[in-house]
Formats: C-alpha cells, sequence, structure tokens
C-alpha cells in the first residue's frame, strides 16, 4: 500500500464557484438545520455537524455528555461575556473617574473559588458514569480479535478458530455502488445485532501503535504492539458502520479504514458458516503461517498467525 495511495486524496485547489457551493452548504446546514449534514448513520457526510447517528448504549452516554458540557461551556462564556461588557462600561475612565481602591473582597473571593469547584462537580459525575459503564464489561456474546498491521487490519473470530482474516481498504476500481471511498474494506467485520461484542485489540509486535475506532460505536481503543486492550460495544440497529486507525501510526495512517456490518441473529448465523469455508485454515503449512482465501479477489492470502 504505497505508490497506489498518492493520488487518493485528490486534494486540489477548489475554483470560485465550487468555494461558493460548499460555503453554502455549510452555512446552510448552521443557519437552516439540514438534517442531512447535523448527523449521518454508520459513515461521515459531507459538511456534518454533530457526530455520526448512535447505535450502543456507551454512545448515546457519550452523546448525552457530549450535549451537557455544551450548555455548560455555552452559559459560562456568555457569563464571562457580559461580565466583561459591564466592565468595560461601568469601570471605564469616563463613567468612573475616581476609581476604587478596593483590593479584596471575601464574597467575590468565596464565589469564584465555590462556583468553579461545584460545575466541576456536576460535571464530575455523568463522567464518572460514562467511565464506570465503558469499563464494566458485560458477558461476552461475541469476541473478536484485532490486530493491527502497517496498514491494515487482522481479525480473528476467537469463539470460531477458522474465521480469521484481513481487511485492507479497497482501491476506487474495486468499489461498488454506494461504497464509501477510502472507508470501505475488502473484507468485512460481521457481528449481530442486540449481542455484545468484545473485541481484543493489539497490533503486530514488530509495529508501531495504531487505534481502533467507530464512532456510532462509541468504541476508541489503542492497538500497542505486544499488549492487548479491550472494549465493547452493544448495537441495537442492523446496517452498516465504518471507522479508521485513529492513531498517527505512519504514512499510510489515512487508509486503515475500519467497516462492521451488523445483521440479524439468522443472518450472523448464515454467514458463520459461509466464513468457515471461505476463511478456511491449512493444517497441512507450518505453524507460523495462515492461509485465508480472500473474497476481493479469489486469492490466497498468507498472513502471520498472531
Amino acid at each position: 500500500m504505497n505508490l497506489r495511495f498518492k493520488n487518493k486524496l485528490g486534494l486540489k485547489g477548489l475554483g470560485s464557484s465550487a468555494l461558493v457551493s460548499a460555503l453554502s452548504a455549510f452555512f446552510g446546514a448552521v443557519f437552516f438545520g439540514s438534517t442531512g449534514a447535523l448527523a449521518a448513520e454508520g459513515q461521515p457526510v459531507d459538511w456534518q455537524l454533530g457526530f455520526q447517528d448512535s447505535v450502543t448504549p456507551i454512545m448515546d452516554q457519550i452523546a448525552e455528555f457530549h450535549n451537557l458540557l455544551l450548555i455548560i461551556i455555552t452559559v459560562i462564556t456568555l457569563f464571562v461575556m457580559a461580565l466583561l461588557v459591564y466592565v468595560i462600561a461601568r469601570f471605564n475612565e469616563k463613567a468612573n473617574p475616581v476609581p476604587s481602591k478596593t483590593t479584596h473582597s471575601t464574597s467575590l473571593e468565596f464565589a469564584w473559588t465555590v462556583v468553579p469547584i461545584l460545575i466541576l462537580l456536576v460535571i464530575s459525575i455523568p463522567s464518572w458514569r460514562l467511565l464506570s459503564a465503558q469499563y464494566t464489561f458485560p458477558e461476552a456474546d461475541v469476541t473478536i480479535k484485532a490486530i493491527g498491521n502497517q496498514w491494515n487490519w487482522d481479525y480473528e473470530y476467537s469463539d470460531h478458530e477458522d474465521i480469521s482474516f484481513t481487511a485492507s481498504m479497497k482501491e476506487d476500481k474495486e468499489l461498488e455502488a454506494g461504497e464509501p471511498r477510502l472507508l470501505s474494506t475488502d473484507n468485512v467485520v460481521v457481528v449481530p445485532v442486540n449481542k455484545v461484542v468484545h473485541v481484543l485489540i493489539t497490533a503486530d509486535p514488530a509495529g508501531v501503535i495504531h487505534n481502533w475506532a467507530v464512532p456510532s460505536f462509541g468504541v476508541k481503543a489503542d492497538a500497542v504492539p505486544g499488549r492487548v486492550t479491550r472494549t465493547w460495544f452493544k448495537a441495537r440497529k442492523t446496517g452498516m458502520y465504518y471507522g479508521q486507525c485513529s492513531e498517527l501510526c505512519g504514512k499510510d495512517h489515512a487508509f486503515m479504514p475500519i467497516q462492521v456490518k451488523v445483521v440479524t441473529a439468522k443472518e450472523y448465523e448464515k454467514w458463520l458458516q459461509w466464513a468457515k469455508e471461505e476463511y478456511a485454515s491449512n493444517d497441512s503449512i507450518d505453524d507460523g503461517v495462515k492461509v485465508a482465501k480472500n473474497n476481493a479477489n479469489g486469492g490466497l492470502v498468507a498472513k502471520l498467525a498472531k
């Protein structure tokens, strides 16, 4: 994944008409509430405002906490702005030719000490609740191991030894209708809806730190070489959800997408049967190498067993 990605981003200067159109779309979303730009399900959209739609309990809490903080910082900003305006109007040289020589106010010092403490206490309660929920792991229905490489992801279904595959970003010529560019992968992680999924996250011991993140699930965890971290999610809605490596891991950092398909229990069972044949291990070769079929190109892909 070297030269083939050099022209992926297409960073060319916008013409005046294109720039005007882009700015119009942005301000239209801001002032007129264009729903298409306010949020998106499973993937980002142009000029999006806010988070992608939440489909897990953890992301629900993240969104609620974010909204609470937005209200608090807005109130603080307006209060400070009003205070500054009052001070400028009330205590300028013209309005106050004889300045006060007051150097101490017990009530004022008490207020600016206690009020921030109370604000922090208000913030801390939902913060602790969110942290507790993120790191309180329900019993797993499905366990998946995600291994970050330079620059793609290996996946192993811990409950099914025969299912492991590599997921690499699709090139433009491989994309099918409706598949987002730079986010689609040749092999897709499939999980059942309304089931607790544990994701064990690590990285190639000879590689660098990566990060496994899917915004709609509210999950984001570092993949550290030689160590295993863990996260979990429980998606309540079927669909296709996308994420990316969220750690600056090298020159192809931007081309490590994550694609997760949430399906019904019946569809998941069918996929398991298909995957056991599609990603069949070969016991006749060396223990250090695993061979899996690659459904994107029909060939065989050899990779190190983790």
